[in-house]
């Protein structure tokens, strides 16, 4: 394993979470391994590792690019990222609105639906901890 690529694997978990980042390693296949390295390399560990930006607003940028390029699937993920990155509820109703600006509100609306029901899911589970 390259130093990029355990790099790559630490931010991951950082931003998302040892339990998302166990499920995505176990249902990993002979099939998607390139794939998986991929990201983990170049995503993981060289743009969200890079300290050219702060993790807050990598995770404002990420989330207002998936709503813009119509990329929906994996802004609930994003979303409970945010717990980590330091993005503030206010910061990602900020970035969708410029998604609905610069790229169209219908965007922006269904991604703002995503982030309400993700808000909600992430509520409960804070409250059932507690």
């Amino acid at each position: 394993m390259s130093d990029r690529h355990a790099q790559g694997m630490q931010v991951r978990r950082e931003v998302l979470g040892d339990a998302h980042v166990d499920r995505a390693e176990a249902s990993k296949t002979e099939f998607d391994q390139p794939f998986q390295d991929l990201i983990t390399h170049s995503a993981w560990g060289m743009v969200w590792a890079s300290d050219g930006i702060s993790r807050r607003e990598r995770s404002m940028l990420t989330l207002a690019l998936l709503a813009a390029t119509g990329n929906f699937e994996e802004i609930p993920m994003h979303i409970r990222a945010t717990a980590r990155t330091g993005a503030s509820r206010r910061d990602v109703l900020e970035a969708f609105q410029h998604v609905a600006i610069y790229a169209g509100v219908p965007r922006a609306n269904h991604a703002l639906k995503l982030a309400k029901q993700t808000y909600a899911e992430m509520d409960k589970q804070e409250e059932a901890s507690r």
